[in-house]
């Protein structure tokens, strides 16, 4: 085991020091890495800390005085050198977003935990079960981009990658005695590349749990309100919740208030949004009513499908299959295969193994798994 975990903590705010560091460690062979953001305080999401641990040493570089550590990109953008996280999706998208940088040999501790069967994959769990230690969760809704940070701050950013590698090396482990390895190398692979896609934000409003429930007149006010309610989020660098909720957003779209006061009584409103806000709020809500019959938002229509009259049928024998091989591998059935994976499969209705590779998303040691006894749920008078 390494020795990391027992080891002084470094904190690097200057470019010197993080030249020095990152050059120090550049030989190493893995790494692991975190970074914490501040989605639940600031409007826009970003990198305000790096977390890495090497094997023998832990150390957490603050981008706000330094800017973008070059040294860093460098390593993890090393083929080379593997990449471990704990659940990496959002890490790599805001080190994309951040940095432009692409990490392409990665190691996902939370997605290794999944494929051997462990229910609670949390980092928490994972923790307190292979090492005995408990996360103190007293900075879980900390706000990152506030300076300067306390120790104890520090700290508990720091658990969060020091003992990584030495999960990764068990992890690892038991993937391969369970041969498994592949599986895990598939869906890591499958990792490489993410980053957020562009969106302009028109559509934004149509994603608000709630909104779907709207008439299509409620739908035009709430298509005014939420980009007035982004641009106060905007201007204050504050998350957008916390400017005003999707609930009374709902509510105002529903009421359709006119004046001043009447947006005073409806619940939930902050007074200081309504104070300095009132005049914009009520220009918005203008808009919605005023807009034209023909263009008012609706939302657009789901893919249709040919579905055939024993679709169900046919998702329900591949869930069988499915549920079956989950309690033959110790796994979650929606680990193991997804409801939307198994509807592309019975919309495909495969008549051999090799027709399951066209199915988007299908992965290899999926079919690797049940790929026969999918085709043969589904074709029965083939096994005659």
């Amino acid at each position: 085991m390494s020795t990391t975990a027992s080891e002084p903590l470094l904190y690097i705010d200057t470019q010197q020091a993080a030249d020095d560091f990152l050059t120090d460690i550049s030989e190493i062979k893995e790494i692991a890495v975190d970074t914490e953001g501040a989605s639940f305080h600031r409007f826009i999401d970003r990198i305000y800390l790096l977390q890495i641990s090497t094997r023998d040493r832990s150390a957490i570089i603050d981008p706000l005085p330094i800017g973008m550590p070059k040294g860093l990109g460098e390593i993890l953008e090393n083929n080379e050198i593997e990449v471990v996280f704990h659940d990496a999706d959002y890490d790599l998208r805001l080190l994309h977003q951040d940095y432009g940088w692409n990490v392409n040999h990665i190691f996902d501790t939370r997605i290794a935990a999944q494929l051997l069967g462990i229910k609670a994959f949390g980092l928490a769990a994972l923790l307190e079960q292979f090492f005995d230690v408990k996360l103190d969760k007293k900075h879980q809704r900390a706000d990152w981009s506030l300076r300067p940070l306390t120790q104890g701050m520090l700290d508990y950013a720091a658990q969060d990658t020091r003992y990584l590698l030495d999960l990764r090396d068990m992890l690892k482990a038991k993937l391969e005695k369970l041969g498994r390895s592949e599986w895990a190398r598939e869906e890591f692979q499958r990792l490489e590349g993410t980053k957020w896609e562009a969106d302009d934000g028109s559509g934004a409003f149509l994603r608000i749990k709630g909104a779907r429930d709207l008439t299509r007149r409620e739908l035009a006010l709430l298509r005014e309100l939420v980009p007035w309610r982004d641009s106060v989020a905007k201007e204050l660098d504050r998350a957008t919740f916390r400017v005003m909720g999707n609930e009374v957003l709902l509510d105002i779209a529903r009421s359709a208030p006119r004046t001043a006061r009447e947006l005073s009584t409806m619940k939930g409103m902050p007074r200081g949004v309504l104070e300095r806000g009132a005049a914009a709020m009520l220009a918005a809500i203008a808009r919605g009513l005023e807009a034209a019959e023909e263009s008012l938002p609706k939302f657009p229509r789901a893919p249709k499908w040919d579905r055939e009259e024993d679709f169900d049928d046919r998702v329900a024998k591949l869930k069988a299959v499915r549920d079956a091989a989950a309690t033959r591998l110790s796994l979650d059935p929606g680990v193991l295969c997804s409801r939307e994976r198994l509807e592309s499969i019975a919309r495909k209705h495969p008549a051999k193994i090799d027709d399951l590779s066209d199915i988007q998303g299908l992965r290899k040691w999926q079919i690797g798994e049940m790929g026969e006894d999918f085709v043969n749920a589904l074709n029965p008078k083939l096994l005659r």
